[in-house]
């Protein structure tokens, strides 16, 4: 039978409760522990310990599927913190304020996100319609399932 990897269940429900990615949980293993984790396994410790999701989803905000090369487009970025303040969730560090900047910025401009999965950015400030009724433009086409976790 294999050893066990986790040492410290503690710590661990510790540190995934303050935030930590699950990727700093691998590199910390490594460097404290010497032992050789990967993300997935701590996503599934997490679900079998049903702790919280780490990612809040509202397909309100982010109704599309994006594709993997834009999932670090700083709109969605920003779409993810919105859902997170929607949720009740706390931002923490910079994310309220950066938060707060870009929305003033959409507004001050009158623009709403676009997202085009078919094209190499993705995301795009588009001028805000009067059929605009959130910070997004929303799709007809190409949307998450709303029972998709």
């Amino acid at each position: 039978m294999p050893a066990k990897k986790v040492q410290d269940e503690t710590e661990v429900e510790r540190w995934i409760d303050e935030g930590k990615t699950y990727a700093w949980i691998v590199e910390q293993y490594k460097q404290k522990y010497k032992i050789e984790t990967s993300i997935p396994m701590w996503s599934a410790w997490r679900r079998r310990k049903q702790k919280k999701r780490r990612v809040t989803r509202d397909t309100d905000l982010i109704p599309w599927k994006v594709a993997p090369e834009h999932t670090l487009a700083y709109p969605l970025v920003m779409l993810r913190a919105e859902a997170r303040k929607r949720a009740g969730e706390e931002l923490v560090g910079r994310a309220g304020s950066k938060l707060e900047s870009w929305k003033k910025m959409l507004e001050e401009t009158g623009q709403v996100v676009y997202y085009d999965r078919d094209t190499e950015d993705g995301f795009f400030y588009v001028p805000r319609e009067d059929s605009d009724a959130d910070l997004i433009r929303r799709p007809t086409e190409g949307l998450r399932p709303q029972s998709e976790d």
